[in-house]
């Protein structure tokens, strides 16, 4: 099974605010030996293809208990990781389980799981933030889709390879101007990481969840300048957003934000695992000032004072 991005039709009308999601489950053999299906969604832009169990055996000396080991594949060496070892399931391993080989952030990699199920197009105001009591981890989990007899639980990929290898750039451009900058991510190891690079980079931020939450900021701060008859950029100079997010993706939230003639003229950076030529051209569509990818977040600081004060990164 391989399924690229155009085969799949995940490059949707710009500005739809939709994605579609590969559903997976790990099963997971309870204390009383159930077996219960779990069930996961991943961005099919993402997944490079499905293939059988290497039936690896996790090496002595892994550098995290979620390590199986490297296979060969075609040209490249695939690292693979068990993820119900993250997700601390205890999933009985079988011939018949597959390896969903990824991705993004410049980065290739296997996630062993039970099974898949299908492809399923969804809004992102279809997609649930998390809550405590249905997830097995926040940190991995951005959101959920109501299926009626089962909820999928998305993952965020991105957080778990940056936990299971940080990758920590300390070169921080500092701003000799305290600049205001609104952030939008549903990642709180992302918006952990933003909010300690733009700090340290004199910047004073406004942290939200997703772009619903960052436009319903955003337009309050505008109401607020338009009541004091102050310029918007008193309020807020930059937006730095992810493009997947629950409710509303960041391409729907610079849409917005790059057709309102107060807030068109604030510049808006997003950032994604997977800034492809096609994905690239729909942030073009809508306005985004910049678009870059998540390996490269460290870069942020110093392009979001470029793109204030004009000047080139």
């Amino acid at each position: 099974m391989q399924k690229s991005a155009i085969d799949t039709g995940i490059l949707l009308e710009t500005g739809t605010n939709e994605l579609e999601i590969l559903e997976f489950y790990i099963i997971e053999t309870m204390e009383d030996g159930r077996e219960v299906k779990n069930y996961f969604g991943i961005n099919v832009a993402k997944v490079m293809q499905v293939i059988e169990t290497p039936n690896l055996e996790p090496p002595e000396s892994a550098p995290h208990p979620s390590f199986m080991g490297t296979i060969p594949l075609r040209d490249i060496i695939l690292p693979v990781l068990d993820l119900s070892v993250w997700l601390e399931l205890n999933m009985p391993k079988t011939n018949r389980d597959i390896v969903i080989v990824t991705e993004f952030s410049k980065t290739v990699t296997g996630f062993l799981v039970s099974g898949v199920t299908e492809i399923h197009r969804v809004g992102w105001g279809e997609v649930i933030p998390p809550t405590s009591v249905i997830t097995q981890s926040t940190d991995s989990i951005v959101g959920l889709v109501d299926k009626n007899d089962h909820f999928i639980q998305l993952l965020d990929l991105e957080t778990i390879l940056t936990q299971i290898e940080p990758d920590v750039k300390e070169d921080i451009m500092v701003s000799e101007k305290e600049y205001k900058v609104l952030v939008a991510d549903d990642s709180a190891t992302i918006r952990m990481m933003l909010e300690q690079q733009l700090t340290r980079a004199n910047f004073k931020l406004r942290v939200t969840n997703n772009g619903d939450e960052a436009l319903k900021a955003i337009m309050a701060l505008k109401r607020q300048a338009e009541a004091e008859g102050k310029d918007i950029t008193e309020f807020v100079n930059i937006v730095v957003s992810d493009i997947e997010m629950p409710l509303m993706d960041g391409f729907s939230l610079t849409k917005n934000i790059k057709t309102d003639p107060i807030l068109q003229k604030l510049p808006v950076i997003l950032y994604s695992s997977i800034i492809t030529k096609e994905l690239k051209h729909k942030g073009d569509s809508v306005g985004a000032d910049l678009q870059i990818s998540k390996p490269d977040l460290y870069t942020i600081p110093a392009q979001a004072i470029a793109l204030i004060e004009g000047t080139s990164a």
